[in-house]
């Protein structure tokens, strides 16, 4: 069943991306808004979570601010958690990615086209400036950006320890950074794993962490302060008592507000 779906998936992926890819990459020449390719997006990432039968239970989306800019820094178990926050965060996003998803056919250039930013991990130079890039966006753009400052997808599914990069970026742009965990992607497709395993995925926005009162050199804190929260919300969704799927989430803690995707 789980080659079948798979097959499928990719059946699907493939017809929608390339229709979709092809128009961004002409709509990028001919100067097509910023909305078509923010509803292009998300249109595919609704597209993949239907055709893979993962369906999706977000909660805490009152803490997404729909007025002002912020970075939404997520876990990261599997190329799933692309699609889950693109189809959930309630409003125009930026996703900052390794150089090397721009390689993929279509996809890499139809992203780029849309505003999405690449680092070269290999050169902090170069790093440093598209991070630059990214907290530019984001206050221009009065947009999100969504990081996963893990760097790489987990081989385990549990939480890893964090780059700098993305705290930087956002004390210097100064917005406030939502401490977000996807649960039930390393399952249905773990990296370098090839065949999907379908089951219900949930996404938990936490409170956004004010980093006004942080500096450059008090990114370290940050860091600690935001892994720790995400190690908290995560083991929080396994724990035996708690999290057993998005039906019967429990309703603790009050102030978090269900929705499904």
């Amino acid at each position: 069943m789980g080659l079948i779906r798979s097959i499928w998936t990719v059946i699907v992926a493939s017809s929608v991306l390339a229709t979709l890819g092809t128009v961004c990459i002409v709509g990028a020449y001919v100067g097509l808004s910023r909305s078509f390719y923010d509803w292009t997006g998300k249109f595919f990432s609704h597209v993949m979570l239907w055709a893979s039968g993962t369906p999706v239970t977000a909660i805490g989306l009152e803490h997404i601010d729909r007025d002002d800019p912020q970075v939404v820094a997520c876990n990261h178990q599997s190329m799933w958690d692309v699609w889950t926050l693109a189809a959930t965060v309630p409003r125009r996003t930026h996703f900052v990615a390794k150089k090397e998803i721009r390689k993929i056919p279509i996809f890499g250039r139809a992203a780029a086209a849309a505003g999405h930013v690449y680092i070269d991990r290999g050169n902090r130079a170069a790093a440093v400036q598209s991070l630059k890039l990214a907290g530019r966006r984001i206050r221009e753009n009065n947009s999100t950006a969504v990081v996963f400052p893990e760097g790489t997808r987990s081989l385990t599914g549990d939480l890893q320890p964090f780059k700098k990069g993305p705290f930087i970026m956002a004390i210097e742009a100064g917005v406030p950074i939502v401490p977000t965990v996807v649960d039930g992607t390393f399952d249905i497709l773990p990296k370098r794993g090839f065949v999907l395993r379908p089951q219900p995925i949930t996404v938990w926005f936490g409170e956004p962490v004010d980093t006004t009162n942080f500096e450059h050199e008090d990114r370290d804190a940050l860091i600690a302060r935001v892994h720790a929260r995400m190690a908290e919300m995560l083991a929080e969704l396994r724990a035996p008592d708690g999290y057993r799927g998005p039906k019967r989430l429990r309703p603790e803690p009050a102030a978090l507000e269900e929705s499904n995707v």
